[in-house]
């Protein structure tokens, strides 16, 4: 098995579903995209035709209960995490992802609906060697009693997240994953998002969670679980979190080689470590990864590519 050269989707793949916040049916459809793409929203169906927004952080225009990206026209795509969340954690480098409605469909509430439209739609390797954003310093970002961090690390993409909720149900939990496709799959791609039964009406005051039920959403109230068929994981709110972490800085536009840590995070704090991250060109460095090992070249932080670097972590099930 080979995991130094990107990969696409072999073809195209549909899920439809509503918007969690909007409400709004919407239909979403994965397909390929060339070398060095990276993902790439279409918004469709719009007066004046398609907009494309690259899914980088610099595309980021809001973090409030979702991440959104869009341009200088406004708002294009919200709720993007979960699905890029399962192209990074399934190894998929470079897609095109297709979006008639203003947010990504919610479907389960996890990431599992796309997983399965990635392997409808296959995955196949390119003539291009796979690049990743090594970390070289550790970055940190404190908002409020939040606190994330990134940090070198030599076995590829790890995520460490630690919550803690005032609700006594959900309460403290903490979840630590280093990403592959085959545990991303088995371990945090059913990890479901979730909420609070009394944030219900305040969300909804604002114009969120208009699409939110029971069929997609894990929802608490301050004595127990409401959904009746209980939950995938003992910890899955914790797992859900690390699911979210894949998906917002899959933004980096490469996949990193670093470790993530993220007490009482969100949306907010993985985009402002991403953010400070790559404002520091101290703090990092592109590397190519080849199928044979080799010593390194010299490269500068925060530009260019070395040769011999193997992150293992990373690759679809193929041969």
């Amino acid at each position: 098995m080979k995991f130094s050269r990107q990969t696409t989707l072999r073809s195209h793949a549909t899920v439809t579903g509503v918007g969690v916040h909007s409400g709004l049916p919407v239909s979403l459809t994965l397909g390929p995209a060339p070398v060095d793409a990276g993902f790439i929203f279409v918004r469709a169906g719009l007066e004046g035709g398609d907009r494309e927004v690259q899914a980088t952080a610099q595309s980021v225009i809001a973090t409030a209960f979702a991440t959104v990206l869009g341009d200088g026209e406004g708002p294009l795509v919200s709720t993007a995490e979960h699905v890029l969340a399962a192209l990074r954690g399934m190894g998929v480098d470079n897609a095109v992802i297709e979006i008639d409605g203003p947010e990504v469909p919610i479907m389960d509430g996890s990431a599992a609906a796309f997983i399965a439209a990635i392997d409808q739609a296959g995955i196949v390797n390119q003539p291009a060697q796979r690049r990743f954003i090594q970390v070289l310093k550790p970055i940190s970002v404190k908002i409020g009693d939040s606190f994330g961090e990134i940090r070198p690390y030599a076995n590829g993409f790890r995520a460490e997240v630690e919550i803690d909720f005032t609700n006594p149900v959900i309460g403290q939990q903490s979840y630590a994953f280093d990403l592959s496709p085959e545990r991303f799959r088995r371990e945090v791609g059913r990890a479901r998002t979730f909420g609070l039964m009394g944030d219900v009406a305040r969300l909804w005051s604002a114009g969120y969670a208009l699409g939110a039920s029971f069929d997609n959403t894990v929802v608490f109230d301050d004595e127990r679980l409401l959904n009746t068929e209980g939950l995938r994981y003992a910890d899955e709110c914790a797992r859900h979190k690390v699911l979210d972490v894949i998906g917002d800085l899959a933004l980096a536009g490469l996949p990193l080689l670093g470790a993530y840590r993220s007490v009482r995070g969100g949306h907010k704090l993985n985009h402002a470590v991403l953010t400070a991250l790559m404002a520091d060109r101290s703090a990092w460095r592109v590397v190519e990864a080849e199928t044979a090992r080799r010593p390194r070249g010299h490269v500068e932080a925060g530009a260019g590519m070395v040769g011999g670097m193997v992150a293992p972590a990373y690759g679809p099930e193929m041969s």
